[in-house]
């Protein structure tokens, strides 16, 4: 597996894993009328923001979108999202996904980095940042209506770097 910047002909690969993770309902909180065109510019990031993708060979196994948190004053601190495609789950992909954007911040001198809503019954990213050295700074009670666990909060996660 190697991690890429993503290109623009990267995009309908990515959709259709973006699409079926958003249809689940349990992670993420865009609008789900989306389509290919319209969910394109909440995922492919504009400098000083990046998307990588997590490919083995022409198979991409998921994707991550990292820039700063907040524009202006708060352009110090990034933030970043990810994806793995379902079909690639527990080979390690995230973890990669989330070592590369700890380093790509701290290359980039952020001075920390924030998830700002990380869904609390998804235990397995939970977990994961945890392992990266991220905590959890505060939950926003049934502030995200998961498909499945109706409201459960979102959790504020942050890591110095």
């Amino acid at each position: 597996m190697i991690i890429r910047v993503a290109e623009a002909e990267d995009w309908p690969r990515i959709w259709p894993f973006f699409s079926a993770i958003v249809a689940a309902g349990e992670t993420y909180a865009y609008p789900e009328t989306l389509t290919e065109l319209s969910a394109r510019p909440y995922w492919m990031e504009d400098p000083p923001g990046q998307t990588v993708v997590a490919a083995d060979g022409d198979l991409l196994l998921g994707s991550a979108k990292m820039g700063p948190n907040r524009p202006g004053r708060g352009a110090h601190v990034a933030t970043a999202s990810f994806m793995v495609d379902p079909a690639h789950q527990g080979r390690g992909v995230g973890s990669a996904l989330g070592r590369y954007a700890v380093e790509w911040a701290r290359h980039a001198g952020f001075r920390g980095m924030q998830f700002n809503a990380v869904v609390e019954t998804n235990t397995v990213a939970v977990k994961l940042w945890q392992s990266l050295g991220f905590q959890i700074l505060a939950t926003v009670p049934e502030a995200f209506d998961s498909a499945s666990h109706g409201l459960v909060g979102l959790h504020v996660m942050y890591q110095q770097l």
